[in-house]
C-alpha cells in the first residue's frame, strides 16, 4: 500500500482530512474549546451544572438529617434553622430528600442521554454504511419505534419491570429516544463513506466494523456530542413525567420527578414540598439546554455566522 494512502487512513482516524499545511485535530478541539468559554451561557450552563452537582453530592453529607430518618417532632414544618427546606408529611428533611432526589435526576439524565447517542450512532452508521437489507432492516426498526407510543409503553412495561431497579427505567428511557439521531447519523454516513480516506482504509483491508468505529463516527462527534447534551434534558423531563404520574421512579427511591408528584397536591398549602424540587428542576433542564445550545454554535460554522 502507497504511503499516501497510508496518510489518508490515518487522518481518518483523527476524525478530519488533515493536509500537511492544515491544522490537527486537537488544534480544531482547541478552538472548539475557546469557542465554548467565550460563549456566555455555555459558561454559565456548566456553572450551573457543576454547582447543583457540587449541593447534590455534599448536601447530605452536610446536613444533620439522614435521607431515611424522621423528626416526629416536626411534620409539614415550613423552613428553619434545623430543617434548611422544612420537612414532609412523615416528617422526612426535605432538604436530604431534594438533594437526593437531584442526584437520581442527574444520573438518570446522564445514563439515558449516553445510551440514547451510543444506540443512535451505531444504527445510523450500520445503516448507512452497508445499505442494502441491513439498512432496510434496522430502518423498518427505526420507523416502527417511531410511530410506537413511548410514554404509554413506558407506564406500561416499568411498573412490571420496577423491581430490577432503576437502571431498568434508564434502559427503557434511552430505548424510545435514539430515532431520530439514528436517521441523522445515517445520512452523514452514507456521505462519510465515499471520503478518500475511508477508501483508504477498504483498500488497506481494515475490516468494515472498524472503518465505522475509527473513520466514520469520530468525523461526526459534533453531532453526537450536541445530541447527548441535549439528550440530557430530554431524559430528566421524561423521567419527571413518568414519575410524577407514578411510573417511574419507587419508593424508597426519590426523583424530582417523584417529589413533585408529592408535592403538587399539597403546593398550596406546604408550599416548600413543591417550591424547591420544582425550582431546581427548571435550574437542571434549563442548564443542559443552555450547553446544548453553546456546544452547538461552536462546533457547528454556519450557526456561528447566523449569530454574528
Amino acid at each position: 500500500m502507497s504511503l499516501s494512502a497510508e496518510h489518508a487512513a490515518s487522518d481518518g482516524d483523527k476524525g478530519t482530512e488533515a493536509g500537511p499545511g492544515e491544522p490537527r485535530v486537537s488544534g480544531r478541539w482547541s478552538a472548539v474549546f475557546r469557542e465554548m468559554l467565550a460563549t456566555r451561557r455555555v459558561v454559565v450552563g456548566i456553572g450551573l451544572i457543576l454547582l447543583l452537582m457540587a449541593a447534590a453530592w455534599i448536601g447530605p453529607l452536610i446536613s444533620p438529617w439522614e435521607f431515611t430518618e424522621r423528626d416526629f417532632a416536626s411534620f409539614r414544618e415550613p423552613p428553619s434553622p434545623e430543617h434548611w427546606f422544612g420537612t414532609d408529611n412523615t416528617g422526612k428533611d426535605v432538604f436530604v430528600l431534594t438533594m437526593v432526589g437531584l442526584q437520581k435526576s442527574i444520573v438518570i439524565g446522564l445514563l439515558a442521554a449516553l445510551l440514547t447517542t451510543a444506540v443512535a450512532a451505531v444504527v445510523g452508521a450500520f445503516a448507512g454504511y452497508f445499505m442494502g437489507i441491513t439498512d432496510k432492516a434496522l430502518m423498518w426498526i427505526t420507523d416502527l419505534m417511531l410511530v410506537l407510543p413511548s410514554f404509554l409503553i413506558l407506564a406500561i412495561l416499568y411498573p412490571v419491570l420496577r423491581g430490577q431497579g432503576w437502571l431498568v427505567f434508564v434502559l427503557l428511557l434511552a430505548a424510545f429516544a435514539w430515532m431520530v439521531t439514528a436517521k441523522m447519523v445515517r445520512g452523514m454516513t452514507i456521505s462519510l463513506k465515499e471520503r478518500e480516506y475511508v477508501h483508504a482504509a477498504r483498500y488497506m483491508g481494515v475490516s468494515d466494523t472498524k472503518i465505522i468505529f475509527r473513520h466514520i463516527l469520530p468525523n461526526m462527534s459534533s453531532l453526537l456530542i450536541v445530541d447527548a447534551t441535549i439528550n440530557v434534558s430530554g431524559a430528566i423531563i421524561a423521567e419527571t413525567a413518568l414519575s410524577y404520574f407514578g411510573f417511574g421512579i419507587q419508593p424508597p427511591d426519590v426523583s424530582l420527578g417523584s417529589l413533585i408528584a408529592t408535592g403538587a397536591g399539597q403546593a398550596l398549602a406546604y408550599p416548600w414540598m413543591f417550591v424547591f424540587c420544582t425550582g431546581l428542576l427548571i435550574v437542571l433542564v434549563l442548564s443542559a439546554n443552555l450547553i446544548g445550545d453553546g456546544l452547538r454554535d461552536a462546533l457547528d460554522p454556519q450557526a456561528k455566522s447566523r449569530r454574528r
